[in-house]
């Protein structure tokens, strides 16, 4: 009987950070978003949470020139991590792991990739915020974009 309890008390003591962390999907993020500074534009676009994925566009440019273009994903992945998926232009598929999230802030790594390293995303008010840079901070850039006003 003690043997039984000790084995039970065993199971139950498995620390917790034996587990993978786990992250909520951004639903904040959702919307059209754009930031506009004379000729030179960015648009972003995400979809609502559902079925474990946000999927997202982003597009810039200066006129009527397009200067770059990117699919992505946020999406929960069979061990229960978040991941954010970047395909920028006609490149490979690039994964960024959820590192720290919060109410209204996400973050993503990959220490591997060239640039960036670090994806940010967080809420500042009305304004959703982003910034990509190495993972120490450094050559970082920073976007703020404001809710599309509409066609």
């Amino acid at each position: 009987m003690k043997s039984a309890l000790l084995a039970a008390l065993a199971l139950f003591s498995v620390p917790a950070a034996a587990q993978p962390p786990t992250h909520a999907l951004p639903s904040w993020m959702t919307g059209a978003w754009e930031k506009t500074e004379g000729e030179k534009w960015a648009d972003e676009f995400w979809t609502p949470p559902r079925a474990g994925i946000m999927i997202g566009a982003s597009r810039s440019g200066n006129g009527d020139k397009l200067g770059f273009w990117e699919h992505m994903r946020i999406m929960r992945e069979t061990d229960s991590t978040l991941a954010f998926w970047a395909i920028a232009g006609n490149q490979p598929a690039v994964r960024f792991a959820a590192t720290k999230s919060g109410p209204e802030e996400i973050v993503f790594e990959n220490a591997q990739h060239d640039y960036p390293q670090r994806i940010r995303y967080w809420r500042n008010g009305k304004t959703l915020m982003a910034e990509i840079s190495l993972l120490d901070g450094s050559k970082s850039s920073r976007f703020s974009f404001e809710p599309m006003a509409g066609p």
